[in-house]
């Protein structure tokens, strides 16, 4: 049927009197065009989500961002979210999940150079939380050479990718360096890096001095894993994350044989009241 052709109609005098009719795409480009702004936003909530310690609202909306997104046809958006659906897995700890999705989203058709970066680096976390080193090792070092690389495609810049550089790569692998039983490698790695970071990753600088708080306490320097974790919690009271708080936990953990410790007891005090009260753990 053509939907095109007009339609006739008769006035009740014999005269035949043509109305013409307006094709109607189904979906097209303003929908297309909204189901991409719903992904963008969806993927948004699922890490607001997820920095928030709601791992059920995170994966809600990025199993959103990923329907809209391939709805709408956008590759790179849907690659993207399985890089963060990875990053949910490694942050619950599934590693086997972990390295499935960030394998999905590297051979993924919309999958550019700074994504596959992510992923590789994300893989490289499942490796290491499965306690193993030579493949981390191995996709930490892809990681980086992907993010090294220039990518002028330009076909990732609504996703703002920029954090993603060889420094990201690192301080990523460099946390994996506890799980792997070299803390003081750590600890040496994390100092470089946060000297380097840019002020603007304010979020990532309260993570980052709490994993170098515990690599510290694993290392068996307290009074030094005090200092960081002090610092890191006074970036948490303000950035509210539950991320950095969940860091901060583990390196409160690795700090308890210290207790008599006076600046981990007054760090620990702090904790204390600011878990207390927060509304994080609500």
């Amino acid at each position: 049927m053509d939907t095109n052709r007009p339609t006739v109609h008769h006035d009740g005098s014999g005269h035949r009197l043509q109305q013409p009719r307006t094709a109607v795409e189904p979906g097209g480009r303003a929908r297309d065009e909204l189901l991409i702004i719903g992904a963008r936003s969806t993927e948004f909530l699922g890490w607001l989500n997820q920095d928030l310690g709601d791992f059920g609202q995170a994966l809600y909306w990025s199993d959103r961002a990923m329907e809209w997104a391939q709805e709408s046809g956008n590759d790179v958006m849907a690659a993207y979210v399985l890089f963060r659906k990875s990053n949910q897995a490694t942050a619950q700890r599934n590693a086997q999940k972990a390295v499935s999705l960030a394998r999905a989203a590297q051979r993924a058709t919309g999958a550019t150079l700074r994504i596959r970066a992510l992923a590789a680096q994300q893989e490289a976390q499942g490796h290491a939380l499965m306690g193993n080193p030579r493949f981390a090792q191995a996709k930490f070092d892809e990681a980086h050479e992907l993010a090294a690389e220039p990518d002028d495609s330009h076909a990732d810049d609504a996703l703002d990718l920029a954090y993603c550089t060889p420094t990201y790569i690192e301080m990523q692998r460099t946390n994996c360096l506890i799980e792997l039983g070299d803390p003081r490698t750590a600890v040496g790695m994390f100092e470089a890096e946060l000297q380097i970071l840019p002020p603007i990753y304010r979020n990532d600088q309260g993570v980052y001095l709490s994993r170098l708080a515990r690599a510290y306490a694993v290392s068996g320097e307290p009074e030094q894993a005090a200092a960081a974790a002090d610092r890191a919690l006074s970036i948490a009271i303000d950035t509210e994350s539950a991320r950095a708080m969940a860091e901060l936990s583990a390196a409160g953990n690795a700090l308890r044989r210290w207790s008599a410790v006076p600046e981990v007891a007054t760090f620990t005090g702090r904790l204390t009241l600011m878990s207390s009260g927060s509304p994080l753990d609500r």
